[in-house]
């Protein structure tokens, strides 16, 4: 299964040279350190997805001596590792630009990616290939626009909740969000299995 992690690598080293440049202009445009984090984190699994959708890559990989399960599983534990060395990667350009960001901004921005990979990666096998990178790709920058006027409306009309999150202490905080996304993957990742073992080539 490390082959199957190594094979994304490998097969977007150009796509790679674009990766630095990427983060590079988010950075001098002056985006938040935490939204810099998410669109780095983004970058190689969903650039896999997109190659895999032109060339029908599935085809090839059933083929291989491998379970479809462990494709799956190949995607979910790659998008972890890629997330981790994404957030490594721009904390160095980060430091090197003189813009400081905290470990909340690591958390924010990895806590959005792995909810909007558990969102999305199932759609990738729903829906036709050639259209859902399109979709998933206008999704996020929607979503990155509309996000913050929602959580202001929420903020101002459900006090309730507002105050249920601010009167919770930050260990309880941290605490629940990561159950809250842990769980939130995993259901993602066993929805992902069984379409694609139900799913023909």
């Amino acid at each position: 299964m490390f082959n199957l992690i190594r094979r994304d690598v490998i097969l977007q080293k150009r796509q790679l040279l674009i990766f630095i440049p990427f983060i590079l202009f988010f950075i001098i445009m002056g985006a938040p350190p935490a939204l810099i984090f998410l669109v780095a984190s983004i970058f190689i699994p969903f650039n896999t997805y997109a190659y895999d959708e032109k060339v029908e890559t599935n085809i090839l990989l059933n083929s291989l001596p491998y379970t479809r399960m462990e494709i799956i599983a190949s995607r979910y534990l790659g998008a972890i590792v890629y997330m981790i060395l994404s957030i490594g990667v721009t904390s160095l350009a980060l430091f090197a630009f003189n813009k400081p960001f905290t470990i909340t901004d690591i958390a924010i921005g990895s806590g959005l990616f792995l909810l909007f990979a558990a969102f999305t990666f199932p759609l990738f096998h729903i829906f036709k290939p050639g259209y859902i990178t399109t979709v998933v790709l206008i999704s996020f920058i929607l979503l990155t626009w509309i996000a913050p006027p929602i959580a202001s409306f929420i903020a101002e009309h459900f006090t309730t909740i507002t105050d249920f999150i601010v009167n919770l202490s930050i260990p309880a905080l941290y605490t629940g969000a990561t159950l809250v996304i842990i769980v939130g993957y995993v259901i993602s990742w066993g929805i992902t299995t069984v379409i694609y073992q139900r799913k023909a080539f």
